[in-house]
């Protein structure tokens, strides 16, 4: 009895931590100017927008229309083995072009996985995958200005958009999207050993590719409602996920970002 006993209180110790800590909910705007390279970054200051960044993030050489000044993305608590999902696909528009009311893209990015491929700033990783695309990062409580980790590969040829469960290391941008496959199954995002946050933000750069910004004309935010350890209820319908998709390889053929 004394045996059975101990077996069952370590089976118990075992199941509690193993369990994550908490759950939540939030719904989440992230504007165009959340640029996903300051997340963490406590140690740098945004210079006004008539200004260029000494040693940071790029800007057009002249004044946009929109002078919008990059901002630090939204982040919230989390713990290793933590369980980030769209509870609901991720849905709103940005303009990533000079001057209102230009074509928009929804959080899946536009173009085809792998159009677009940015370098690394501080200590966070680079990006390959869609144009502007809603992505979110790892952290720990440090700021995250050291060598940056791999850059993971969303490309077609690659880890893709449509993968099912994904665990980064701390400071790796990951591709989000809408947060459901094009199946109709949401996506898993486990945060690795070491994490006590996690951001949400976007992508961007002159024509898409090379250093990171040119966020000082990104009009418009996506709206997504997240859960930490909290499992969607309702799956969306694949034909609608598929017809959001068309849509937005249907503006790549329209227009690119312009420098």
């Amino acid at each position: 009895m004394k045996r059975n006993l101990r077996t069952i209180v370590f089976t118990a110790a075992c199941f509690l931590l193993s369990t994550p800590a908490f759950a939540d909910t939030f719904s989440v705007t992230i504007d165009g100017s959340d640029a996903i390279w300051l997340a963490g970054r406590t140690d740098l200051v945004i210079p006004p927008a008539n200004q260029p960044w000494p040693g940071g993030l790029i800007r057009h050489d002249g004044p946009t229309p929109e002078e919008i000044l990059e901002t630090m993305p939204p982040g919230f608590a989390m713990n290793a083995g933590d369980i980030l999902r769209v509870l609901d696909p991720a849905s709103g528009g940005v303009s990533f072009f000079n001057g209102f009311g230009g074509l928009i893209y929804g959080p899946e990015g536009n173009g085809l996985p792998g159009s677009s491929i940015i370098t690394p700033f501080g200590g966070i990783s680079g990006y390959n995958g869609t144009q502007g695309a809603l992505v979110g990062v790892f952290l720990s409580n440090a700021i995250p200005n050291g060598a940056p980790p791999a850059t993971l590969d969303f490309s077609t040829s690659g880890l893709g958009v449509d993968f099912l469960s994904l665990t980064p290391v701390l400071g790796q941008i990951f591709f989000i999207g809408n947060g459901v496959t094009t199946g109709g199954t949401f996506q898993e995002f486990i945060a690795p050993t070491g994490t006590t946050r996690v951001f949400l933000g976007i992508t961007d750069g002159f024509n898409f590719n090379g250093p990171p910004g040119a966020f000082d004309d990104n009009d418009g935010s996506y709206a997504v409602r997240i859960g930490i350890n909290e499992v969607p209820t309702v799956a969306p319908e694949p034909t609608s996920l598929a017809l959001l998709g068309l849509g937005a390889i249907a503006l790549g053929w329209v227009r690119s970002k312009r420098g």
